[in-house]
Parts: structure tokens; sequence; C-alpha cells
């Protein structure tokens, strides 16, 4: 049998690590190529890792909520007819476990340090990456202390320089005795041809014992009670966590305001009825209609570059490419924002694909993690639901957002050159929530009605 290594994968340019948070096979499990062997997360997003090849999974390097690095060795598969085989990381492992615990040793015999608690973190309403976290539960850090560490990250977060900073600027603090200053000795000259004893100066160093500071007291978690015995409690999920962490961090940053328009979308009604059936056997992709509005935004962020900013501190960063945000609902309620790049230099064949592509993914819980970062405006379509318009809130560092409602089937004055009649339209509610800090409302109104402009504008007659 040839043995081959398990690696964590490259998942995007601005991903370096992940957390391991299941396991799905164990060791000794038959594996086959491409299925799933474990699954790991990042601050955003949940993927799985699937074997590249087919064997037997015989050892497993790394346990749930470690943190793993780009790259590293993570699992050792057996296959069978492997045509070449891979050096364990066993020697390095030893080796490196060996170096640390001989510089344990050596800090013992001066040092004695209490061993730290262990943290709950759900404490806290403060968001903490699972690297920081990590840091903190190996070096000791108090959640106390933890949240006073002043954060250079987005919002105010603590990051892994940040921790790593506290732990070091901790240490350098002395923690050891000075070893007592030696008395002078007076030695007195001897006479000639007198035997000279070098005295012997003894130095007694006491080493003192030093405890880590005791770190304040952990509330307890406080779990609901049901009054009445029947109410269900439900924690949430890590992925609800973080969502409502971004939800209420957005509501806090941004001066949200709205502007509200109503689209005659008659005419994309019709033409998608017309062509839907040849779309998908020229393209093989079903035609919805997202990617009709996406190409409508994208035209409209051309015409008013200032909505495709972002804010820091005070200064305003004007985006140079169009990457559009696109709200994804998944199975289980959450939701998720997959980015359509450079969005702008698609036409509607590409955007289709694109659209139905990270719909799919997005489902299936099969996005990168660079697939859902980036964006510069995001569109959600709570039309989906029924919903005829909504108030959505910022997708933080983005200044505005665009609502999608419902397309209904409503009565309407058209006019006409031989005067104005009742008819039956396809209309929709667009609602834009932007960031007053930096929009104000011309800008804010202006642009949506241009969507609007566009959308109404449809030709029946375009080809795709």
């Amino acid at each position: 049998m040839a043995k081959f290594e398990l690696k964590l994968p490259k998942m995007g340019e601005s991903v370096a690590e992940a957390t391991i948070t299941n396991w799905l096979k164990k060791v000794g499990d038959k594996i086959e190529a491409d299925e799933a062997v474990l699954e790991i997360a990042t601050d955003k997003v949940d993927s799985e890792v699937p074997s590249e090849v087919s064997g037997t999974l015989t050892e497993i390097l790394f346990n749930v909520d470690d943190i793993v690095k780009v790259g590293q060795t993570i699992a050792i598969i057996d296959t069978e007819g492997g045509s070449a085989s891979v050096e364990s990381p066993k020697e390095e492992v030893v080796e490196a476990v060996a170096q640390i615990e001989k510089a344990i040793e050596v800090v013992k015999e001066t040092v004695q340090v209490a061993a730290p608690e262990e943290v709950d973190f759900s404490a806290s309403e403060k968001f903490f990456s699972p690297l920081v976290k990590n840091i903190a539960k190996e070096e000791g850090v108090s959640l106390s202390e933890l949240e006073n560490i002043k954060g250079t990250g987005k919002e105010g977060r603590v990051t892994k320089d940040d921790i790593i900073a506290y732990v070091k600027d901790r240490a350098n603090k002395p923690a050891v005795a000075p070893a007592p200053k030696a008395e002078p000795v007076t030695v007195e000259t001897p006479k000639a041809e007198e035997k000279v004893e070098t005295p012997k100066a003894e130095v007694k160093v006491e080493t003192q014992k030093v405890e880590s500071p005791k770190s304040e007291p952990i509330p307890e978690k406080k779990i609901p009670v049901s009054v009445n015995g029947q109410d269900e409690i439900i924690e949430m999920d890590r992925m609800r966590k973080l969502i409502s962490g971004y939800m209420v961090a957005s509501k806090q940053t941004s001066a949200h305001v709205q502007s509200f328009i109503e689209v005659d979308v008659t005419n994309i009604v019709n033409w998608r009825n017309k062509v839907k059936d040849a779309f998908e056997k020229r393209e093989g992709e079903k035609l919805t209609f997202t990617p009709i509005f996406m190409e409508a935004v994208a035209k409209a962020i051309k015409d008013f570059p200032m909505i495709n900013i972002s804010v820091e501190g005070d200064y305003i960063i004007k985006k140079k490419n169009i990457n559009l945000g696109m709200a994804a609902a998944l199975p289980n309620g959450n939701l998720i924002v997959p980015v359509i790049k450079n969005a702008d230099m698609l036409n509607l064949v590409g955007l289709t694909k694109t659209v139905n592509d990270l719909a799919n993914r997005a489902r299936n819980n099969q996005l990168k993690p660079d697939e859902i970062q980036g964006g510069t405006y995001t569109v959600t379509n709570v039309g989906t639901f029924g919903s005829v318009f909504g108030t959505p809130i910022i997708n933080q560092p983005q200044v505005a957002i665009l609502a999608l409602g419902a397309i209904r089937k409503v009565p309407a004055v058209i006019e006409a050159p031989t005067g104005d009649y009742i008819g039956i339209r396809h209309k929709m509610f667009l609602s834009h929530s932007y960031d007053h800090r930096v929009v104000d409302g011309s800008l804010g109104g202006q642009f949506v009605k241009r969507v609007a402009d566009y959308l109404e504008g449809f030709s029946e007659n375009r080809e795709f």
C-alpha cells in the first residue's frame, strides 16, 4: 500500500487557515475518491474536505476545534496501487513535541504557573474568531482579558496579531524575583611568598513561585426556562450566531434609510416566458429573473459609481470592480451571500450561469470562502418568499442593498396615444436601503430609479 497525505486545500487568496469542526470518517474507514472526509469552518463559511484518492483512513493528525493552516497534512490515507509513497510527518511532529516539552521543563524550573481555566466564550456578546479563541485557550487568556483587548480588525474585532501582541506583552512583565546583590568582599593584599587563596563567593538564587493572575469569575451561561413546560428551547447554531452578530453590528454602524419604487416588469415577464425553453435547450441553464435584475443593477452602478463604495473612518473607498452579492437562503433557514465578481463584464448568459452555479453550490454547502467575500453591493430577493417589499440590512462594509419584491399581476393605468385606460400589468417593488452617512436621499433615490428605468425599458424583442 502507498500512503497519501490529505492536506487542507487552498480555499482562496484571503484564507490561510480553518477550524476542523467534524470528522466524517474515523481511522479504519474506507474512503472513495471525492468522498468528504471532514468538515471545516472559517469565519464566514462551512465546507467539506473531500479525498483525492480511494483507500483506508489510517491516521488523523488533528482533532476537532484544531486550527489548521492551508497546505498542512491533516490525515493519512493508505491506497492500493499507489504510484508514489509520501513520508509520514511523524518524525517532524515528534521532534517538534520534544522541543516544546524541553522548553516547558526549562520554564518549570524557574516558574510554576497555574493551569489556565477553561474559558466559556459563549458568555461574551463579542465575536471572536476560532483562531483567536484557540490562542486564548492555549495561553490562558481569560474572557475578561480577551474582552478588554483593543481590536484592530473590522468593527473593532480582536485579530490574531492583537492577541499575540497581548500575550507577548504579558510575558515580558517580570515574573521571577531578581537575584540578591552580592555584598562587597574586602581582600587584603598578601605579603610576599605568602600563599593566596581565592575567596569563594556563594550566591543563593531563590526562585519565586508565580501564579498566573486569577481571572474574574465567568458568569454562567443563562439558559432560558420554559415557564409552562411546553416551550422548546433551541440554541442558535454557529452560522446563526454569526449572522446575528453581523446584523447587529451593521445596524450599529450604518444610518439606515430606505427608498421605494414600483416597477412595471411586464415586458420582462413576457420575454422570459417566450424564450426560457429555448434558452435552457441551448445553454443547459434555467433562465430565472435574478440575472436580468443583476444586469440592470450593474448598469445602474456604472451610472452612479458613488453607490459602489465603503467607509473606513473618515475616508470613502471608491471600488473599481462591481462585485454583486446575491443573498441566498439555505435549506436550514440560514442566509449566505455568494458574490458575482465583475458582474458588469458578464452578458446575460454569463450572469445566468454564474447565478445558477453559486445558488446550487450554496444550497449544497460547497461554496469556497473567497466566493462570499469582496462584494461591493448586494441584492436580496424577498419576493421569493412572497413578500411585496422589505427593508433589508446593509451587508457591511458596503453602503447599500436592494430588495426585490414579489412580481404581481395588478390593475394599472396605461398611457396610450389615444388616451389612458386600465389594464393588467406585472409589477414589483424595489426597496433600497442605504447608509445615510455617505449616501444622501438624492443619490439613493436616483440609483433605484435608474434600476427601474432599465427594467421597464427591457425590450421584448431582445436576443439572449
